[in-house]
């Protein structure tokens, strides 16, 4: 039996696999075991006696691979003699069958025996009397066996979005396995989940309309799901809902499957909000407050653990104010951190009382969310058997890491993450924001400094967060399978997986691109504004950016199968054109007003097309919701993301402001130019173009635009000949000419040129200036950054030279944040490392024409001040100078969590900056040196200046070294 390369890829496209080639080509019957082939399959053979979970998954695992081949394996429980071989599904110590084989020698579980959620697949010749071979999938535990089962299941192309994204199965007709011996688990993270969680009004709506509410109907959905992703943790929705009491089989059957329970950062003891605010009245006076009702408080928290002190739980101890919000106050701090460890103490008895067990051996956790933590940074403990989950500052950052006297402790500490905010400092809930670059540097840092005791992700409406979650499931499952320069490769065997090889690459590229765009600035944060339309053309960039990933998605979802398209829809098409649309119509709204100002009559073109847009946005939410897998998903597009205006989402979905003029019945014209918002003639002052500049040349442009109704009629002359206009016919309905200059003809030094725009109406003239480098500043410069005159951009990752220290060095991590490749420190572990002592460096030759001050601005990643009592503090210095150390956290009232002043900005920025400044004694070459002090700093971009910059979200474009 031959088979093809394309059909071993296919099978072997599970994502925490490397994709095999070369040598690993199956070439005959003896290199694999045959799952089915010509409407033959071999029988799954699982013990009564094992854990339900595992039975169920097994069966699972008969449906797909008949979602496969047409015909479903047969679930068997003794060996009947009628199967040449067998498919063997069995945990260790509750499978006879399994156990047998350990027995006899068959299977060595060494590796795998008393291991948490690890498993072993092997093929196995001759295993059981009349019985040729085997496939055999044994689990160390319950789970362990379900995620053997589940490996299977993808590796022969089951997605595990299949029904939650309507993935496509290629149908074979052979189902094979590689023959071999493979071992994974146990997991980096004990505890990996999602929280459902601002559920309203997309997954509340549509899970009432499809299951009557958030019952076990619907969870069965969700805890499958989770599974086939290896996770085994929850913590359900609970917005307007309670997982224990509103449908009474939900706690059975999340037991069933394997996952474990839990309940929010501030619902403790395995209680939901709503159970109080529903039965308040129940409890003592009803009041949630530990002082004035600790009795009723008592029951309340007795009566959790209770009904679930039989189920596998990870109870959530502590407190805060009723509901999502802070605990008020006592009197003091003091004060507060004493009842609180009272609270504590009283929760731990009643676990041990109602657990019948030590309290330290039930697994629990305090999340240390938004205000909480101050407890902590003052002196409250914990016993050391409670987990510590750490937080991120609700969008992407970390807050804190343990250090490492906290990693010794014995209940570790764990992460809560959010993909998905309703709160502070905004809210995000509508689509996928969220690049792998930027969750594989905060989860790595996690990874790496002992966080991984719990993992758990705030998922929202778990869709449109499809990617983000699987993403973040698989790292907390095997950190190593993605490091800082393959999570383009994950990415492409992603759409491998969900879409095949053909287009696999481009999916791959258009996804991390919405997802890259979206994490510069949130969909919901963009406003008219944001980008500069004067500067660098940074709006009209953005525009294409965007008009470039939308063209690409629908050019793929024009040739994709048939059956592909409802996935590619969901997972890539709708959240790059509906990301992209909104900055569309953000950037036609200012626009319009930007336009209005100037007088052109082009403002009435971009406020119509702003209304289109805002036309087009519901359009897509309606498709999605109605037509889409037919109604399938309805209500799951219903989150409002237009005007947001507070850190709520806006009411109903409000279309930014446009400005409109009433152009008059004339064929008057107006001229713009680049670098300046006025217009002329009617602007008194004098229209000069950006200075031109030989070492960091870039074009510029005049536009010439109709002030009325009539077609308007100019001629454009430069005076001298080294300056060359060219009209751009693509740029419509002002008239664009780009102006560039031949260096060839332009002379040496500082030169003036000007452009005439004449016609019925007084002249326009726009000043030309040039600077031109002589022969010997260009051969001084060669190899350098230069100009000749500032400022001057560039990318962290374009050094020149990158030194270590001791094996740590400054590295890239790729596609990160708003350039190509950023630089970051690893191992992020390292110790810090002051001047003088030698550290780490990046070095950056640069040249400049005069002496003076230069001042370094650096473009960092959002980071937080996640080590306590160090700062995050970088080095910058020129050539021999003594280096300025530069901390971010050194004003921390500014700088870190919840402080009015900047952390609102970086948070939305999606960036942090630091400025230093220099003087420079001598002109000409000099190197610029950013030098390690602290880990965990992510530097993007470098630009150097002598005068404030004017106004654009990105700054000046990166230029690269002279040649």
């Amino acid at each position: 039996m031959a088979i093809s390369r394309r059909a071993f890829v296919a099978a072997s496209s599970a994502l925490g696999i490397s994709l095999r080639t070369g040598a690993s080509l199956l070439n005959s019957d003896h290199d694999a075991f045959v799952l089915s082939a010509s409407g033959t399959t071999s029988p799954i053979l699982v013990d009564r006696d094992d854990f339900p979970g595992v039975i169920r998954a097994a069966h699972d695992l008969a449906n797909d691979i008949g979602r496969v081949s047409g015909t479903d394996a047969f679930i068997i429980n003794a060996v009947d003699g009628r199967s040449h071989s067998l498919i063997i599904v069995g945990t260790l110590g509750r499978s006879a069958t399994v156990d047998h084989l350990v027995d006899i020698g068959k299977i060595n579980v060494k590796e795998v025996q008393g291991k948490w959620e690890t498993y072993l697949i092997q093929t196995i010749e001759h295993p059981l009397p009349g019985v040729a071979s085997a496939l055999v999938i044994v689990g160390s535990d319950k789970r362990g066996t379900i995620y053997g089962v589940y490996e299977i299941s993808e590796r022969i192309g089951v997605s595990p979005w299949y029904w939650w994204a309507d993935v496509p199965v290629k149908r074979q007709d052979t189902v094979y396995f590689e023959k071999g011996r493979r071992i994974q688990g146990p997991p980096a993270v004990k505890y990996r989940g999602i929280f459902l969680n601002d559920e309203q009004p997309c997954l509340g709506g549509w899970t009432t309309e499809k299951f009557g509410g958030m019952n076990s109907q619907f969870y069965t959905k969700v805890f499958e799901l989770l599974l086939r992703l290896r996770a085994n943790y929850l913590w359900p929705a609970m917005w307007d809902n309670a997982f224990f009491t509103d449908d009474p089989d939900n706690a059975n059957l999340a037991d069933e499957y394997g996952i474990v329970m839990g309940t929010s950062h501030h619902e403790p003891m395995m209680r939901a909000h709503k159970e109080w605010t529903e039965h308040k009245a129940d409890y003592g006076n009803g009041k949630w407050n530990y002082v004035l009702n600790k009795d009723g408080l008592l029951q309340f928290f007795r009566e959790g653990i209770t009904r679930n002190k039989n189920f596998e739980t990870l109870v959530t101890i502590g407190m805060r104010g009723d509901g999502d919000e802070a605990m008020p106050t006592t009197g003091s701090l003091g004060s507060d951190i004493k009842l609180l460890e009272h609270i504590m103490a009283d929760q731990r008895v009643i676990i041990s009382e109602e657990k019948q067990t030590n309290a330290a051996e039930v697994p629990q956790l305090w999340a240390l969310f938004t205000e909480v933590q101050k407890y902590y940074e003052n002196g409250l403990r914990v016993p050391d058997d409670v987990t510590l989950l750490w937080t991120d500052d609700n969008t992407g950052n970390l807050r804190r890491l343990p250090t490492s006297q906290e990693r010794r402790r014995s209940g570790g500490a764990g992460i809560y993450y959010h993909f998905d905010m309703h709160g502070g400092p905004f809210s995000y809930q509508w689509i996928n924001t969220n690049p792998f670059p930027k969750i594989w540097e905060q989860m790595n840092l996690a990874h790496e400094y002992g966080a991984n005791q719990i993992w758990i992700a705030n998922v929202g409406d778990l869709k449109p967060l499809e990617l983000p979650m699987e993403f973040f499931l698989r790292l907390a499952w095997n950190p190593a399978m993605v490091t800082r320069e393959n999570i383009g490769d994950y990415t492409r065997r992603w759409a491998m997986r969900e879409f095949g090889e053909t287009h696999a690459v481009d999916i791959a590229d258009v996804v991390s691109k919405y997802t890259k765009y979206n994490g510069w600035r949130k969909p919901e944060l963009i406003a008219p504004e944001t980008f500069s339309f004067t500067h660098y053309r940074e709006a009209e960039r953005v525009g294409l950016l965007w008009k470039d990933v939308i063209e690409r998605a629908e050019k793929l979802y024009q040739i994709l199968p048939q059956n592909q398209k409802a996935a590619f829809y969901q997972l890539v098409l709708h959240p790059a054109r509906a990301s992209g649309l909104v900055t569309q119509m953000n950037i036609a709204a200012g626009l319009s007003k930007f336009y209005a100002t100037q007088g052109r009559a082009s403002s009435l073109l971009e406020a119509q097309r702003t209304r289109e847009l805002f036309k087009q946005d519901q359009a897509l939410s309606d498709y999605y919701n109605h037509k889409l897998s037919d109604g399938k998903w309805d209500h799951l597009m219903d989150q409002t993301h237009l005007g947001e205006v507070t850190w709520q989402p806006p009411r109903v979905n409000v279309m930014p402001a446009i400005s409109e003029i009433l152009p008059q019945d004339t064929n008057d014209y107006g001229v713009a130019i680049e670098g300046d918002p006025n217009a002329w003639p009617r602007h008194y002052g004098d229209a000069v173009l950006p200075t031109f500049d030989s070492l960091n040349y870039r074009q510029s442009y005049v536009e010439v635009f109709a002030e009325g109704t009539q077609p308007i009629d100019f001629s454009l002359e430069a005076d001298k000949p080294w300056v060359v206009l060219s009209e751009d016919h693509d740029h419509t309905p002002d008239r664009r000419f780009w102006v560039d200059i031949d260096w060839a003809k332009a002379p040496e030094g500082a030169a003036t040129a000007m452009i005439a725009i004449k016609g019925k109406q007084p002249d326009v003239v726009v000043k030309v200036n040039t600077l031109k480098a002589s022969q010997e500043q260009v051969a001084e410069a060669r190899g350098h950054f230069a100009s000749l005159l500032l400022p001057i951009a560039f990318d962290a990752k374009d050094a020149a030279q990158v030194t270590s220290v001791n094996d740590v060095a400054w590295k890239l991590i790729s596609d990160y944040g708003r350039v190509e490749s950023a630089m970051s420190i690893f191992p992020v572990t390292a110790s810090s490392i002051l001047p003088p002592d030698p550290a780490p460096q990046l070095i950056y030759p640069v040249w400049f024409p005069e002496t003076g001050r230069v001042d370094v601005i650096l473009i960092l990643g959002p980071v937080m001040d996640f080590v306590p009592d160090r700062g995050m503090r970088i080095a910058v210095s020129f050539d021999d100078e003594v280096p300025q150390v530069l901390d971010i956290f050194s004003n921390r009232a500014a700088e870190t969590f919840l402080s009015d002043a900047w952390w609102s900005v970086f948070t939305k920025n999606n960036a942090r900056y630091l400025r230093s400044t220099h003087e420079l004694l001598t002109p000409g070459r000099h190197q610029l040196k950013i030098g390690m002090v602290d880990p965990g700093i992510v530097v993007q971009k470098i630009v150097l200046a002598n005068a404030t910059l004017p106004y654009s979200y990105f700054g000046p474009p990166s230029q690269l070294r002279m040649k």
